[in-house]
């Protein structure tokens, strides 16, 4: 984050923009649904003024503990290899973010959301939802205890399937600073196909790729995956573009 002055004499923040080259495409034509979403004419970048850069107040009081853990819901456990997700959130100039929400929502292990739309048939887990909250501490530190979800198809092209994934939603120290993205897992074999993951540019697509830990897993209980976000600026996390209520 740089400082700019304005002709009152009021300093305000201002955000480094990232380089064209590494910014995915709002309209990706081998991501069919783009072609409806995305606009027709050059989208133009405004000048941050006082909304820009001030943060949302968000309530961290309304966020529970038990929102972290995607595992038990409706008293019992969900089905399926669990998984402690962890990270921290980062500024452009890799600072921690403190106080940021980060909202994840997943398909279960059968790769099944719940939702309405979802009918693809895998069993949905009664004791599984895929939603889950939480704030970084001071440190900018996150993690989520949840289950590996499956990969499904989604009728994009033949054959098609997404690899696992889980969406991130966050809000940082500033309304400009909200990203919408996907976590995806090391190795998966279906990278290859889909057109949501090569929509971002092959240079930054390790941004949206955890980590395996071995020293962060729990024993006997939950492998561990690393993922830490940054918001704007050179090395920031991918964005997804707008879904508009799809769930891939």
């Amino acid at each position: 984050m740089t400082g700019t002055t304005s002709g009152s004499g009021l300093h305000l923040p201002s955000y480094l923009r990232e380089d064209d080259s590494q910014r995915t495409p709002v309209g990706f034509p081998d991501y069919r649904s783009t072609g409806l979403r995305a606009p027709l004419r050059t989208p133009i970048d405004l000048p941050h003024r006082l909304t820009e850069v001030t943060g949302p107040v968000l309530g961290e009081d309304r966020v529970r503990p038990e929102d972290a853990d995607l595992t038990l819901r409706n008293g019992g456990e969900a089905v399926g290899q669990r998984i402690l997700v962890y990270g921290r959130v980062l500024d452009s100039d890799g600072r921690p973010v403190p106080d940021a929400l980060v909202e994840v929502w997943q398909a279960n292990a059968g790769g099944r959301y719940r939702h309405v739309v979802d009918v693809f048939p895998a069993p949905l887990d009664p004791h599984f939802d895929g939603l889950g909250r939480v704030m970084t501490d001071s440190l900018g530190r996150y993690e989520f205890m949840t289950i590996k979800p499956g990969a499904y198809p989604w009728g994009n092209h033949h054959n098609a399937w997404r690899p696992a994934h889980i969406h991130f939603s966050l809000f940082g120290r500033a309304f400009t600073q909200r990203l919408v993205t996907q976590m995806y897992f090391p190795d998966d074999p279906l990278f290859g196909q889909d057109p949501i993951f090569n929509s971002i540019p092959a240079a930054a697509r390790h941004r949206a790729i955890s980590q395996f830990r071995l020293e962060r897993t729990v024993d006997n209980w939950a492998l561990a995956f690393e993922w830490n976000i940054v918001l704007r600026g050179s090395g920031q996390t991918p964005f997804e573009t707008e879904d508009d209520g799809d769930v891939a």
